[in-house]
């Protein structure tokens, strides 16, 4: 019996076999979401969570005298994902932008690569500035 309608794959073209009735069929291959763009979105994302962190243990911790430390291990944590959220991005635009034959993957999610290469810079700023602002809050107390 053969497969359901449903569960072919389109055929992008036949070549005959010089000399025999057979032939080489080429399937159509559809385009996959790029993994380096899901990476790039969810490190820029964490990269900003992150940050928010960091405001607030340099917003409590001022006082105390702990919130610049606090604020600043996670800074680092922070800028790490940023960076990554901005690497992947980059990586996954350029994984996207290549012209590849029709038998080979595809890639797609563009705009998902841009959303965690600006992710990533928002979250580097964010961590940036909250981290100053903790360094300059326990100079001030």
């Amino acid at each position: 019996m053969p497969p359901p309608v449903d569960a072919q794959q389109r055929t992008r073209r036949v070549e005959a076999v010089p000399g025999t009735a057979f032939g080489i069929v080429h399937l159509e291959v559809p385009p996959a979401t790029s993994g380096l763009a899901v990476g790039g979105l969810i490190a820029g994302i964490a990269s900003i969570v992150v940050s928010f962190v960091v405001l607030c243990f340099g917003l409590v911790g001022a006082q105390e005298g702990w919130g610049a430390w606090a604020a600043g291990a996670f800074t680092v944590l922070a800028v790490s994902a940023g960076v990554a959220g901005v690497a992947l991005g980059i990586l996954a635009r350029r994984q996207i932008r290549q012209v590849a034959p029709a038998s080979s993957m595809r890639f797609q999610g563009k705009g998902l690569a841009s959303a965690g290469l600006v992710c990533g810079i928002v979250g580097l700023a964010i961590a940036l500035l909250a981290f100053l602002a903790a360094v300059g809050l326990q100079v001030a107390a």
